[in-house]
């Protein structure tokens, strides 16, 4: 594959060099279409004044951001002047063009925070480290709990561009839905050579325990998270997908919380559309999982633990949901039927939403010594008494080689183009492919397939030569476990650092969720930003941070906008502080350490531009 050659640029041929068929039905059905014509999809072609304000004066119950005074006109001016690209020169910065005019989208924004008093700035940053710290939002960093660092500007994206991401994450999911019930059912794929068996079956995410468990609706997939990163020329890319239990979504739903309630003048002048319908969205995707005879599943969430880096976020969906947040040792399987332990005796379960590892989920399984999961619920599941959600295998459409396939996933069960292209990506395990890779590795990012959290990935351009040819050893010895990408710089957007504003790198990850109907996106997601100057690491643990992420609504229908306290919240509507999350303890018990093991690497991500996320 050449430099500039997209991952979407794949042959449409098998190894054997037959034709690719292409499956597709207007129903989402399994009719196959004409087949595509051989060669290539072709992918661009690369490289990669007005009046000073009045001065107002604010009290702490109005709300309203306080006037210095400076002038506003232009682009970099007032809070923004000094905003200078320095590193950044390259990258797409999302609130200014090429000659430092705002942007449509962040006009409004711009225009309120521009003249706004540094100190009251300082003040509201103060408030919002606050406001997580009451309501338990922390991550542990060097030993010490701290709050999760939220910026002041908000992210957004318009209308128009957020129907395109909607549209292509939608078809994504889809897609990826049918990939996953073929390759655990028929393997109509496989057999067809659109993507090759061997790569399926040498995942280590491909369980053969899971062959043959069919959902009662369907549905694999409930929640998906979708990594997005926009480029140098502005245009939205996937770097990979998460299928089974992505995680963040308890931040995007606090972000717009603590900024509502920090700054609801930002909101008075904005259509921004509502993120407080995921828990009732996902809700209701789950009782649809569930057996047809069930009038009223019984759903729970099942964690890890306390231990677990994300319990913050599996007690936040329980409460908002309404349903039991339990540990594997509240369940218990009897005639491959799903129980929990209560005061008041034994009650059936119906369906789990798990946010442990599949590693871990059945010791009768997988691993014999977890302490986490449940014994026996694979086959309570096999015999259709209890759902799983996500499935179990579902790693498999997640694997960082799979991804390459997406493309050609896609148009073999919709027959459709991708709406989202991919990050160009060589595959090691094809020998032209890999000679490129050894040939460049000074230049490229290098990931291993398997790996999580950014660990394992290297860094051409920063590696010493020694780095690199024990890299290059590596990718000899095992073909099948690299992945190479060029080093894409992600777009930047104002960020408060010190007393000014200054461009940072930031990612997204929408959320979408499947009810078997149709698929949900949350408006938005979680925008992660990299706070250390010219940085491309966006993980609370690596310095980094996150933004409310604004998705401005085409109208003003009450069911679009939050505005003037439509979801404002107040002191009082906050919860009460939760269990703060702890980091690992150096005396952890087993029980914890495998809290601790299982999730933690994706949950609290190392990613630095294309790293990889869960």
């Amino acid at each position: 594959m050449s430099p500039g050659t997209s991952s979407e640029n794949t042959d449409t041929r098998s190894s054997d060099g037959r034709q690719r068929p292409t499956k597709a039905s207007a129903s989402g059905g399994a009719r196959k279409a004409s087949p595509a014509k051989a060669g290539k999809i072709a992918a661009p072609d690369r490289k990669p004044s007005s009046a000073p304000a009045a001065r107002r004066s604010v009290g702490p119950k109005n709300g309203r951001i306080e006037k210095s005074g400076a002038k506003t006109a232009g682009g970099a001016t007032g809070i923004f002047s000094g905003y200078a690209k320095g590193p950044y020169e390259n990258a797409f910065d999302e609130m200014f063009d090429a000659n430092s005019e705002v942007r449509t989208p962040y006009k409004g924004i711009h225009k309120a925070l521009a003249p706004s008093d540094r100190a009251d700035l300082n003040n509201r940053v103060d408030a919002l480290g606050r406001a997580f710290v009451d309501q338990g939002i922390t991550f542990s960093l060097s030993g010490q709990e701290r709050p999760f660092p939220l910026d002041v500007v908000p992210r957004v994206i318009s209308a128009a561009e957020w129907a395109k991401l909607e549209r292509g994450i939608t078809q994504r999911v889809k897609a990826l839905e049918m990939f996953l019930d073929d390759i655990y059912g028929e393997q109509e794929i496989l057999r067809d050579g659109v993507v090759p068996k061997r790569l399926v079956t040498s995942c280590e995410h491909f369980h053969r325990q899971a062959v043959g468990i069919k959902p009662p609706n369907g549905v694999r997939i409930h929640v998906a998270g979708i990594d997005l990163i926009r480029d140098e020329q502005g245009d939205f890319r996937v770097l990979e997908d998460n299928l089974r239990s992505p995680s963040g979504v308890s931040y995007v739903m606090e972000n717009r919380r603590t900024m509502a309630r920090v700054f609801p003048d930002l909101f008075s002048s904005h259509r921004v559309r509502a993120v407080a319908d995921y828990s009732s969205q996902l809700l209701k995707a789950l009782r649809a999982s569930a057996a047809f005879n069930e009038a009223d599943p019984n759903v729970v969430v099942l964690t890890p633990g306390v231990a677990n880096s994300a319990y913050f976020e599996h007690s936040l969906l329980a409460r908002q949901m309404g349903v039991e947040l339990v540990e594997g040792r509240d369940l218990f399987c009897r005639d491959n039927v799903v129980y929990m332990r209560t005061t008041q005796g034994e009650q059936r379960v119906d369906v789990i939403y798990r946010r442990i590892d599949d590693d871990f989920l059945d010791p009768m399984q997988f691993r014999p010594d977890s302490m986490l999961g449940v014994a026996g619920l694979l086959n309570a599941a096999r015999a259709g008494n209890v759902v799983i959600s996500s499935a179990v295998g579902n790693g498999v459409g997640d694997d960082k080689l799979v991804y390459t396939y997406v493309p050609e996933i896609i148009e073999y069960y919709l027959g459709e183009k991708p709406s989202l292209g991919n990050v160009d990506t060589l595959r090691c395990w094809l020998d032209d492919e890999r000679e490129e890779v050894l040939d460049r590795i000074d230049e490229l990012v290098v990931k291993p397939v398997e790996g999580s959290g950014g660990y394992g990935i290297v860094f051409g351009p920063d590696a010493t030569r020694d780095e690199l040819d024990v890299l290059a050893r590596k990718v000899r010895a095992d073909p099948r476990g690299w992945i190479a990408q060029p080093v894409v710089q992600l777009s930047t957007v104002p960020t408060k650092i010190g007393d000014r504003l200054q461009p940072r790198h930031v990612d997204l990850r929408p959320f979408a969720v499947n009810d078997g109907e149709s698929v949900w996106v949350l408006p938005g997601g979680l925008t992660r930003v990299a706070l250390p100057e010219g940085s491309l690491v966006v993980n609370s643990s690596q310095g980094g941070g996150s933004k409310d992420t604004w998705v401005l609504a085409s109208r003003a229908s009450e069911s679009e906008r939050e505005l003037g306290g439509d979801e404002l919240v107040s002191g009082k509507d906050l919860p009460p502080a939760q269990q703060t999350e702890q980091g690992p303890e150096a005396t952890a018990n087993p029980m914890e350490q495998q809290q601790q093991q299982q999730q933690q690497g994706r949950s609290q991500t190392r990613f630095r531009s294309q790293g990889v996320t869960e």
